[in-house]
């Protein structure tokens, strides 16, 4: 009886197995595919802050944009309502405009209509005769209301270039109020398309910045410019965009393609505008189906062996704990870098001690958290850096501002000094809502602020030889030339152009070409014996050499050392008899800036004319333009 007992439980032990298993696979199946849906859930929450974080950005550029124009347009009314619309007024406006070179990229043109449209100025190079904006729908809202500030209108196609451009505009008055005219910036859409198209958002991602009432301004999917002036206000969207908070995620079927998308809005709180940045939701969610397929894959399989045998069960069961015990000690790792990258939160009292500061302290800044409570916040600061936090904290407490972000050094602990972003906000009692003190909240952005200092170092610099580029020189040009009339001392100029440069090109080649350019280079590198003192490339095989303070006997000195080093040098060159040597020709120049000139245009005119004294004369000389004295009454061309 016993025996016959024992034999049906070990009948029942496969039954029992086979239900273990078949509940086994079953939870299995379950567990994977709850795992692979919050594996998307986490995907798609990742692109939703990905798409949040770049809206933000966007829209903070496009205000900035919008901010730029708006100070040219504030700057322009008060000029046209000063001076007024007489001729003598309005040569004035065109004289000014014409000498202003403003940022194309972001700026496209300024212009100036009178009260019927016609128009006045522009920094555009066309003909005024016969042009006029009066129909233009900005032109009459501007006309029939008084209202004075800033209007962003549609976007229109340009009468100057026949580009597509946003239009922002402001109305000037006459000195009894009534309409006086218009004055306008445009924007090129094409600047926003082409600035949209530089961010990574996949094959079907589009970035669209829009104005409040849902017409397209710019889309970055948008190669023929059809979508811009696009009504998009029976969008669901902006349909229900009332009801919406300021940002949010939205998902949609777009109107424009018909793709499923995921995106994220955000309005401005400046201006008007809105911008979307989307992803289709096929190009978030294919990764994941590569990997879920591959997962799930690999699963079947793990089943498939455990269905076989009730060893291979077993064999899973320690397998599965296993890789249970891999995937907390992944998890503990992972949460361990999390806490790695994380801000460094800190409270300020009144009196500026600190009352309370996150764990991450010992990592960011290389102190224990728990000494630092009760001292000084801003004892560690940079000395230089510590006034203007100092103001942002002052304004905060006496409740000027709500909340500051700053960028400055702090003494490590263990490194010599780092770059910290800080965002800083006031916080209220909850009983009487005063102010009491300070929420910081900081990270570490001293590899970003290396990497700006690289970048801006590479932005003036000539890619070839090292030296100064023309844009540098241009910029120190002007503040050399500024600093020369102000302080009444010499400024002196060297152009120096390699001879035959060509010919030696075309029989050397190009790469022989490239080492000659690097070797002057390196004998005029070598003239710099001031700090003020400037080498750069002017362009193809022309060189700059700028000299303050420096009269025209210094600036003679100098051009000699550098013929007499290049030919010490002796690079070969057939063509270039009779020294059949590499040699330059220079033309210098000297000036002292009078206070009523302006232009330093004709510092460098003068140079290039001895240069070219020089070729004629044969070569291989320095010529300099001769003495050239103060013009007190010059007038700038």
């Amino acid at each position: 009886m016993i025996t016959s007992r024992r034999e049906i439980g070990k009948a029942h032990i496969p039954l029992w197995a086979a239900g273990f298993v078949a509940l086994a696979c079953v939870a299995i199946l379950a567990l994977s595919g709850w795992r692979e849906w919050e594996s998307r859930q986490v995907d798609l929450k990742n692109a939703e802050v990905d798409m949040a974080n770049l809206a933000r950005s966007l829209t903070q550029h496009a205000d900035d944009t919008f901010d730029l124009a708006d100070t040219i347009l504030t700057g322009m009314v008060d000029r046209m309502e000063t001076g007024g619309t007489s001729p003598a007024a309005v040569e004035k406006i065109r004289t000014f405009l014409q000498s202003r070179k403003y940022n194309r990229q972001r700026i496209r043109g300024i212009f100036v209509y009178d009260e019927t449209g016609r128009w006045l100025a522009t920094t555009e190079d066309v003909n005024l005769t016969g042009l006029n904006n009066g129909d233009r729908d900005y032109f009459q809202r501007h006309r029939a209301s008084t209202e004075r500030g800033t209007l962003i209108g549609r976007p229109v196609k340009s009468r100057s270039g026949g580009q597509w451009i946003i239009t922002l505009s402001r109305r000037f008055n006459h000195p009894d109020g009534s309409f006086a005219g218009v004055v306008l910036t445009s924007i090129d859409v094409a600047y926003f398309t082409e600035f949209y198209r530089r961010f990574d958002i996949g094959p079907n991602g589009s970035v669209s910045l829009l104005n409040a009432d849902g017409i397209m301004l710019a889309r970055s999917r948008d190669e023929d410019g059809s979508n811009v002036g696009r009504d998009m206000s029976k969008s669901s969207l902006f349909r229900t965009l009332k009801d919406r908070p300021s940002a949010s995620v939205y998902y949609f079927k777009s109107p424009l393609d018909g793709l499923e998308r995921l995106s994220f809005y955000q309005l401005s709180s400046r201006y008007p505008i809105l911008v979307l940045a989307t992803k289709a939701q096929e190009d978030v969610l294919e990764p994941w189906r590569q990997q879920s397929f591959t997962r799930l894959a690999v699963v079947a399989g793990l089943l498939l062996v455990i269905a076989l045998t009730g060893f291979a069960f077993v064999r899973y069961l320690l397998q599965r704990q296993r890789m249970a015990a891999a995937l907390v000690a992944k998890e503990a790792d992972f949460r361990l870098l999390a806490e790695q990258c994380s801000d460094v939160v800190m409270r300020v009292g009144l009196d500026e001690r600190i009352l309370y500061v996150s764990p991450s302290c010992a990592r960011v800044f290389g102190h224990d958290p728990a000494k630092l409570l009760g001292a000084p916040a801003l004892a560690a600061i940079n000395a230089e850096d510590r006034p203007r936090v100092e103001q942002a904290i002052a304004a905060l407490k006496n409740g000027e501002a709500e909340e500051a972000r700053l960028i400055y050094r702090v003494r490590h602990r263990e490194k010599n000094e780092i770059w910290v972003e800080t965002a800083l906000r006031v916080t209220r009692a909850a009983e009487t809502n005063k102010i009491d003190g300070v929420v910081a909240i900081s990270r570490d952005m001293t590899e970003q602020q290396d990497l700006q200092n690289k970048l801006a170092a590479l932005a003036t610099s000539d890619g070839l030889t090292g030296l100064a580029n023309r844009r540098h020189f241009d910029e120190r040009l002007l503040e050399e030339w500024a600093r020369a009339k102000r302080d009444g001392t010499p400024l002196s100029l060297l152009l120096i152009d390699v001879d035959h440069f060509k010919k030696f090109n075309d029989h050397y080649g190009h790469q022989a070409g490239d080492a000659c350019l690097r070797a002057l280079a390196r004998i005029l590198d070598a003239q710099i014996r001031r700090p003020a003192d400037l080498a750069a490339r002017y362009g193809g095989e022309e060189f700059v050499l700028l000299l303050p303070n420096t009269d025209s006997e210094g600036c003679m000195q100098v051009g000699e050392r550098v013929r007499e080093a290049l030919l010490e040098l002796g690079m070969l060159h057939a063509l270039n008899p009779p020294s059949k040597l590499i040699t330059v020709s220079l033309g210098g120049a000297t000036n002292v800036p009078a206070q009523s000139m302006t232009e330093h245009a004709a510092l460098i005119a003068a140079a290039d004319r001895a240069l070219y004294s020089a070729k004629n004369a044969g070569r291989d000389r320095l010529v300099m333009s001769g003495q050239v004295v103060a013009w007190p009454d010059a007038k700038s061309a």
